[in-house]
């Protein structure tokens, strides 16, 4: 009983406290909305004739950029390959094996099969390897200008002689 009469005086109190600090009287509408504030900027953009932003046009491509942009490309690109990958394992009929064995009934020439496993290793091997740049990177090795195009030509070599021997395996 003591515990219901406390806890009813002190909602009162709770509520009429709060509703004192939060009136209706301190509201303010909001003037414009984020769609017309977007359509007041490319209106001032227009009228003042400032150019566009030339994004990638106006940058010289430099090895650290563009092995940067590889790696993510190669990362999303192996995520969804192994994605379809378990979705078509999901969704075939037959086992795994029976596919195999379909694919070397084609009788594919060597230098195709070896060709299509050095396509196969090369993402993978790439992103390996500059991974551990990266992680090396993480551990403040390599930040140097000089460094940062030994390692990635070391990455590309690297990546090259560990497809071919993938490949050959």
């Amino acid at each position: 009983m003591a515990s219901s009469v406390l806890r009813l005086a002190s909602r009162r109190v709770l509520c009429v406290h709060l509703n004192a600090g939060f009136s209706v009287r301190h509201v303010f509408p909001v003037t414009t909305s984020a769609k017309e504030e977007m359509a007041k900027f490319w209106e001032k953009n227009t009228q003042s004739k400032r150019p566009l932003s030339p994004h990638l046009s106006i940058y010289e491509w430099t090895l650290p950029m563009a092995m940067s942009i590889i790696h993510r490309g190669t990362g999303v690109g192996m995520s969804l390959g192994v994605s379809l990958f378990a979705l078509s394992a999901l969704a075939l009929p037959g086992q795994f094996s029976d596919y195999l064995d379909m694919i070397k009934s084609l009788s594919l020439g060597p230098a195709l099969i070896y060709s299509a496993k050095f396509a196969l290793a090369l993402p993978v091997t790439y992103h390996t390897w500059n991974g551990i740049r990266h992680l090396a990177w993480d551990m403040g090795i390599g930040f140097k200008i000089h460094q940062l195009y030994q390692s990635g030509a070391l990455v590309f070599i690297l990546t090259v002689f560990s497809s071919l021997g993938i490949a050959a395996m």
